[in-house]
């Protein structure tokens, strides 16, 4: 994993195996900022963002690996960690979800080879699958001068400026979370905070096949189209590519918000 310090340097991802790379038992614990205080230890500031590139993960053995690093975020012993990946055709649950959001019927979902699994982050129904860019921000709220409010905001505004790089002009629409082009719905947004810090993310539609979507009833509305970075612009980005604009624009935003702009 690499380090993004602040102002952010050249090398923003580091690319790891399509296995997952290095165990999260192994990152190793940040230099000690102000004061002599370390990352999750008091009111200490931010001072980095380590950022890794994971490849294609299954979603369980995700959500395990985003465990233990938020539960060594907690604990003070690591800074600020974004995870970057895609994972296998997949349909999670949120807290709000139902399960009559799945439409397909077993049968089908195995011709689909897709799983449904059952989460803990806020939220409906949604699609993970190849080509999708999936986020898993495990930051210290109170480090980075944020609220839950204040920080799903800054994700949509991170993921409407990473669109905006690719030709896609993206926005907020009144009354859901997420951003959409004026196609359908781009990236979704789904969090939980335990301990004051956070877990799950976003999901960037890159070159996703939009068609598994049609299985099910996502974020709760019917009918509701979905958009892509490929759709919009013609043009066929890899989600690394992708990835590797975004995280510079995270950390940036983070560095904002420790800066005392919260506009």
């Amino acid at each position: 994993m690499t380090p993004i310090s602040r102002p952010r340097g050249p090398n923003i991802l580091s690319a790891v195996d399509g296995t997952g790379g290095r165990p999260f038992e192994d990152i190793p614990s940040p230099h000690r900022g102000e004061g002599g205080r370390r990352p999750g230890e008091g009111n200490d500031p931010v001072t980095s963002l380590r950022a890794a590139w994971l490849g294609r993960v299954p979603y369980g053995e995700a959500l395990d690996r985003q465990r233990r690093v938020h539960e060594l975020r907690v604990r003070g012993e690591i800074t600020d960690t974004l995870l970057l990946l895609e994972h296998p055709h997949v349909y999670t649950r949120g807290r709000r979800g139902a399960e009559s959001d799945v439409l397909a019927t077993p049968e089908r979902l195995r011709e689909l080879r897709a799983e449904v699994f059952e989460t803990d982050r806020g939220g409906q129904t949604t699609y993970h699958g190849p080509g999708q860019l999936v986020g898993y921000p495990i930051l210290n709220l109170k480090a980075a001068g944020l609220g839950p409010v204040g920080y799903v905001c800054m994700l949509e505004q991170v993921l409407i400026d990473t669109a905006a790089e690719f030709g896609v002009g993206a926005n907020r629409l009144n009354g859901e979370t997420g951003v959409w082009s004026s196609s359908g719905k781009l990236a979704a947004i789904g969090v939980r905070i335990s301990y004051g810090v956070t877990m799950h993310g976003f999901a960037l539609n890159v070159t996703t096949d939009l068609r598994y979507f049609d299985h099910i009833i996502p974020c709760g509305i019917p009918s509701m189209p979905a958009s892509s970075i490929e759709s919009e612009t013609g043009r066929t980005y890899g989600v690394l590519e992708v990835a590797s604009v975004l995280a510079p624009k995270l950390a940036a935003a983070l560095e904002r918000v420790e800066m005392g702009d919260r506009n």
